[in-house]
C-alpha cells in the first residue's frame, strides 16, 4: 500500500514538525519546498496524500493544486497563514478536499488527514459503481460523467456533489447535509461553497431540454436530483 505523504512546505520548523507526526503515524513523509519540486515529487511518487502550503515559491498552492486536478484526484489538505473567507473558499472551489489555517495544532493536522482518508477508503468501496439515468452516465471510478454521450468536465468535489444527489433521487440535501457528505464532518465549512458547486455544475452540464431529470432548488432548504416520470 502506497504510504506516502508529500509535505510541502517551506517553512523548515513546520516541516519538521509535520514529518515527525506523519511518521509517528506509519506514513513516510516526503517533502517538497517550492511549488515546482511539489510537481515533480508528486509525479515521482504518487503520493496518498498531499500537504500543501498557498504561499510557496515558484508556484503558489493554488496553482499547483490546479495542475494537479487535471489529471489525479489526489486528496489535498491546504495549509496557509491566509484565513480569509475568499482564499478558503478558492482552495475548496479548485479541488482542495481540506484547509487548515496556520498556527495550527500537529494533532489537528493528523486528525483532518485520517478524516480525509476515510472518506477516501469509503469512495473506493463505490469504485466500480455506474449511476444511469436517461442521458446521463456518472462513473464515480473514472471521475467520469458523460451527458447524451459527452463527457463533461467536472471537478473532484463538482462530481461528488453531484453523485451525492443523483444516488438519492427525491431526496432533499440541506446545504449542511452536503457539506458533511462530500468534505466531511470534521470541515467547518461555509454554505456558500455548496452554492458555488452547484452552480457550476449546472453550468458545466446545461441539461439539455427533453431530458427527465434535472437538480433543483428547494428555497429555504437545498437541493434534490429530480427525475420526472411519465
Amino acid at each position: 500500500m502506497n504510504k506516502f505523504l508529500l509535505i510541502a512546505d517551506d517553512n523548515e520548523s513546520i516541516v519538521d514538525i509535520l514529518k515527525s507526526y506523519v511518521s509517528k503515524e506509519g506514513y513516510y513523509p516526503i517533502v517538497a519546498r517550492d511549488g515546482e519540486e511539489t510537481l515533480s515529487k508528486f509525479a515521482e511518487y504518487r503520493p496518498l496524500l498531499i500537504l500543501l502550503d498557498v504561499l510557496m515559491p515558484k508556484k503558489d498552492g493554488f496553482t499547483v493544486c490546479r495542475e494537479i486536478r487535471q489529471n489525479s484526484s489526489v486528496p489535498i489538505i491546504m495549509i496557509t497563514s491566509k484565513g480569509e473567507d475568499g482564499d478558503r473558499i478558492m482552495g475548496l472551489d479548485i479541488g482542495a478536499d481540506d484547509y487548515i489555517v496556520k498556527p495550527f495544532s500537529p494533532g489537528e493536522v493528523m486528525a483532518r488527514i485520517r478524516a480525509v482518508l476515510r472518506r477516501l477508503d469509503i469512495s473506493e468501496e463505490l469504485n466500480n459503481e455506474i449511476i444511469e439515468y436517461p442521458g446521463l452516465v456518472i462513473k464515480l471510478s473514472d471521475y467520469e460523467v458523460l451527458i447524451e454521450g459527452k463527457p463533461i468536465s467536472l471537478t473532484k468535489k463538482e462530481l461528488e456533489v453531484l453523485w451525492i444527489l443523483a444516488s438519492n433521487p427525491g431526496k432533499v440535501f440541506s446545504r449542511d447535509n452536503l457539506l458533511n457528505s462530500v468534505w466531511g464532518y470534521e470541515y467547518f465549512g461555509d454554505a456558500r461553497t455548496v452554492d458555488t458547486h452547484i452552480k457550476r455544475l449546472r453550468a458545466k452540464m446545461n441539461v439539455p431540454a427533453g431530458l427527465p431529470w434535472d437538480i433543483r432548488t428547494i428555497w429555504g432548504v437545498g437541493y434534490k436530483f429530480e427525475v420526472k416520470h411519465d
